[in-house]
């Protein structure tokens, strides 16, 4: 079946719509107590689960809405009160959740793939006639890339699709270039792997990569693999849990050639005229994204933004008289005219940047399911609390910062959060307690991820550092920087690899996510008492407040939330170090001064220290030569329009028509770092 051109947007709505009733129908199932369902939210669930298989018939997606049907079929037995919701409903329905999402996402593809909803059809069926369904616990969820790996059923138990597994598989696995900043690693796959059998690996040709532009923190390759091993598909599948939404992957039984990754639509119609199997929908209908989709915007917004625009075509009319004659008769009117025009402009940028604000609960909701399953698994009980969920984020910025949020709440359930029987013997409740507060403060959002468990152990992570390198032996730290190490790359306190933690890396990766939007992270941790992690953030990466300065003839912009504090010093209070930098004492502490004209090679009319001024951000001083006026920049992305350049974030035009680079600070501090560590290796060299 395929969809008329004209049908494209609204089978894009229904798919936006669906993924919206899955969270609703998750949220609702997540908050479920067991015994008589509660009738206002199974009635919530119910309505999602409706809307969502009258859509899939309606575009003629009969994968999807046969498959609700039986989940619906369920959820109302439960409604009516026939049947009491258990724990192993609820974690059935949660699967079939996941299933149902996994089908539409692979609505982008072209085609679904009914394996895994075949499979929970049949333990559907089963709980609809009051049989006993394969253990929740034991059924894969790979549908999703918040649940956790599990255990595969035992033999005896196992459904009729996992009766015969072939020899072996042969495997395509294309993994999305940002795959690494997730924190995955394709080599710890192929090591599992190589655990259920013997493993080929060979790397798929890949096309001509310019290696001016190459990202070496991104993954540029696809691999085909061959297991010669009598392991069922979800064995397999489970190896890619983690991944299942951040590459391609594709699977036969070895001997067969491995289905494409990803197929045109004609390709689509030749395979379904020549094949007896059930038809797929073809629809190459790209699935809504976590960069892409729509905004749903209260009316009242559009409201205040269309009564803002008739206030500016008030005021054209009033400039308008003016484009005439002029006498300076008609100034006093001109300077109001133009104070006017200023308030409306900046009126409507103010209600265009809050159309894309949206409220945080739209990255707080995945948590829930999260924190559930996690726990679970580690056999540990949490209690989550979300705090500020209404709190508002530019829609840009709340999409990036998932998966730093991500990691710090797996990392408080792993490391931070100790058993039940631990917490006893401490004196705690058995339950811990995590907590997703956001909130608003200047011009920031800050958002804290607290746990009440064990803290961070400073003893282990010190020894831990000092045994890889980080930290001389007499080296003597403060607990705020013994905390912070472990943000350093490939450092870990654990002792044995997980799925969880144990590989080094992840916390580093969270750290320059986060520098990367324009913000920071910083940990407090008390031994037995918890840990903090806050994230602090702009509201918006589209526009921003910032400090003008000049360096000679240029004129470059510093973000004023980055700024510290603006000083004029003194040669005497400046320290050489040989072969690191300059140093000069702001109260009790030494910073190091970052000479602007140095770094980018520009001519400066300051060069000795007392001539010009000091910037002190993030524990460096910025030499300048002068500080000019303060204003709003609209940000203009300098890799989009030329390429990324260390120590700049973008670019915007002043009121001249002059092009000023703004300042990464956080980006601008590494260059510079990297620049000291290789004077000091030259200077060993030469000695």
């Amino acid at each position: 079946m395929s969809i008329d051109i004209d049908m494209a947007e609204i089978a894009q709505l229904f798919i936006e719509e669906s993924l919206e009733g899955l969270g609703i129908m998750e949220s609702g199932l997540l908050n479920l107590n067991l015994g008589v369902a509660d009738p206002d939210t199974m009635d919530t669930i119910f309505r999602a689960a409706h809307s969502i298989k009258g859509g899939g018939a309606t575009f003629g997606y009969t994968e999807i809405s046969d498959f609700a049907h039986h989940l619906e079929t369920l959820l109302d037995e439960m409604r009516q009160g026939n049947r009491q919701v258990t724990r192993e409903a609820v974690d059935l329905m949660l699967l079939s959740v996941d299933c149902i999402q996994g089908m539409i996402s692979g609505l982008g593809d072209g085609a679904i793939d009914t394996t895994r909803s075949a499979e929970l059809e049949i333990e559907l069926e089963k709980m609809l006639s009051n049989e006993q369904p394969v253990a929740s616990a034991e059924i894969d969820s790979s549908e999703t890339a918040q649940s956790l790996p599990v255990q595969n059923v035992d033999a005896g138990d196992s459904i009729d699709a996992r009766d015969e597994a072939p020899s072996g598989w042969t495997i395509e696995f294309k993994p999305q270039p940002g795959i690494f900043k997730s924190c995955n690693d394709p080599l710890r796959m192929f090591r599992e792997l190589r655990e259920l059998g013997g493993l080929e690996v060979q790397s798929l040709g890949t096309e001509s990569l310019a290696f001016d532009s190459l990202d070496p923190e991104e993954c540029h390759l696809a691999w085909q693999l061959k297991l010669d091993a009598a392991v069922s598909r979800e064995d397999v599948e489970e190896v890619f849990a983690w991944v299942q939404d951040e590459c391609e992957l594709s699977m036969e039984p070895l001997g067969c050639s491995p289905a494409p990754s990803a197929t045109t639509d004609t390709e689509m119609r030749d395979a379904a005229e020549n094949s007896a199997a059930k038809p797929v929908a073809k629809a190459k209908t790209k699935a809504a994204s976590k960069e892409g989709g729509s905004i749903r915007v209260n009316i009242d917004k559009v409201d205040a933004l269309i009564n803002l625009v008739g206030e500016l075509v008030i005021t054209q009319s009033m400039l308008s008289r003016y484009s005439g004659d002029f006498d300076f008769t008609q100034l006093e009117g001109l300077r109001e005219g133009l104070s006017q025009l200023s308030r409306s402009t900046r009126d409507i940028q103010e209600s265009v940047m809050a159309i894309r604000m949206l409220p945080m609960s739209f990255a707080f909701n995945r948590f829930p399911r999260l924190v559930r399953d996690t726990g679970n698994a580690l056999n540990k009980k949490v209690e989550l609390k979300l705090v500020g969920e209404h709190t508002e984020l530019d829609k840009t910025v709340l999409e990036k910062i998932g998966d730093p949020l991500v990691h710090l709440v797996r990392n408080s359930l792993d490391h931070g959060l100790e058993t039940p029987e631990v917490r006893i013997a401490a004196g705690k409740p058995e339950t811990g307690v995590l907590e997703l507060n956001a909130y608003h403060e200047g011009g920031n959002i800050v958002i804290e991820v607290v746990d009440d468990g064990a803290g961070i152990n400073k003893e282990k992570v010190l020894s831990k550092a000092r045994e890889s390198g980080l930290v001389g032996a007499d080296e003597q730290l403060s607990d705020d920087q013994i905390n912070n190490l472990i943000f350093r790359a490939g450092f870990s306190t654990v002792d044995e690899v997980s799925d969880l933690s144990g590989r080094g890396v992840g916390m580093d990766v969270v750290r320059r996510n986060i520098a990367d939007l324009g913000g920071h992270v910083a940990v407090h941790s008390e031994t037995g008492v918890g840990s903090k992690f806050t994230i602090r953030l702009p509201l918006t990466l589209a526009i921003l407040d910032g400090q003008l300065v000049r360096v000679g003839k240029e004129s470059y912009i510093i973000p004023l939330v980055s700024i510290v504090e603006t000083i004029q010093t003194t040669a005497k209070k400046v320290n050489e170090i040989a072969g690191e930098s300059e140093l000069f004492k702001l109260r009790d502490e030494y910073l190091s001064i970052l000479r602007l004209h140095d770094v980018f090679g520009i001519q400066a009319d300051s060069t000795k220290i007392d001539e010009g001024l000091l910037v002190v951000v993030e524990a460096i001083g910025i030499f300048v030569d002068d500080l000019e006026e303060q204003q709003q920049v609209v940000i203009k992305s300098l890799e989009a329009n030329y390429r990324q350049m260390a120590g700049i974030s973008g670019a915007t035009i002043l009121g001249d028509g002059k092009v000023a680079l703004i300042l990464d600070v956080p980006g601008l501090v590494r260059l510079f770092c990297e620049r000291n560590e290789n004077r000091k290796l030259l200077a060993t060299e030469v000695a």
